[in-house]
């Protein structure tokens, strides 16, 4: 159990999963450089919690921007949408009558992607609400905007084992301050922190002859 005071940014999962050092210059140097990718995004996360905290609709409650946390984890963050669906079974709500299944769905910019990064963090939401409400969650949703539609995410033992190892190893970064080295990738050229990471500096041999190089040009 990690003190509320070590907690790291739940959030932070989807870019430590992408990339470590990207996730260790925005969360640990506080560094960040926004580009249309991030700013649609935000936006999207805007538009979702900008609506009424909570509504229902038929036998489903929808609660918006719910806060979460995970003491086990060592995290907080908050969920975009979070459904409970009226069941036999599942768990009761403070001033709701009968008992509710929980879903939790995470909006998403773009497409499904080839990583596991959205899933993570998915996964991560619904360990704290499992903690929170003293329930089980088997699925969630993901949904992206270009395709309009949702994608069911299954929490297996899995996911769920790559979702604690990975914050185990966040809270040992953050416990050290440490930043990984570079390690270039295909999506170098279209990430925010480009500019502040610089993964040229791996091809060079030094970061003296990288700079003797910039001077030249």
């Amino acid at each position: 159990m990690y003190n509320e005071e070590d907690y790291v940014q739940l959030s932070g999962i989807q870019h430590f999963a992408y990339c470590p050092r990207q996730w260790a210059i925005a969360y640990l140097e506080m560094q960040w450089s926004e580009n249309l990718r991030t700013f649609e995004g935000r936006l999207m996360h805007e538009r979702v919690h900008d609506a009424t905290n909570s509504e229902k609709r038929g036998d489903i409650l929808i609660v918006r921007g719910m806060q979460i946390f995970s003491r086990m984890l060592g995290i907080s963050g908050e969920c975009d949408v979070v459904e409970f669906h009226s069941s036999d079974i599942g768990v009761s709500l403070h001033g709701r009558e009968g008992y509710y299944k929980v879903i939790p769905i995470e909006y998403k910019r773009g497409k499904p992607k080839e990583h596991d990064a959205d899933l993570l963090q998915l996964c991560a939401q619904a360990i704290c609400l499992e903690e929170m409400l003293l329930c089980e969650i088997s699925q969630g949703y993901l949904f992206y905007g270009e395709t309009k539609r949702r994608t069911e995410v299954a929490f297996d033992t899995e996911l769920r084992l790559k979702v604690i190892k990975m914050f185990t190893q966040m809270h040992e970064y953050t416990e050290k301050g440490y930043t990984p080295k570079v390690k270039p990738r295909k999506g170098c050229t279209s990430c925010s922190v480009n500019e502040i990471c610089v993964p040229q500096l791996n091809k060079s041999n030094s970061a003296r002859s990288y700079i003797n190089k910039r001077l030249l040009e």
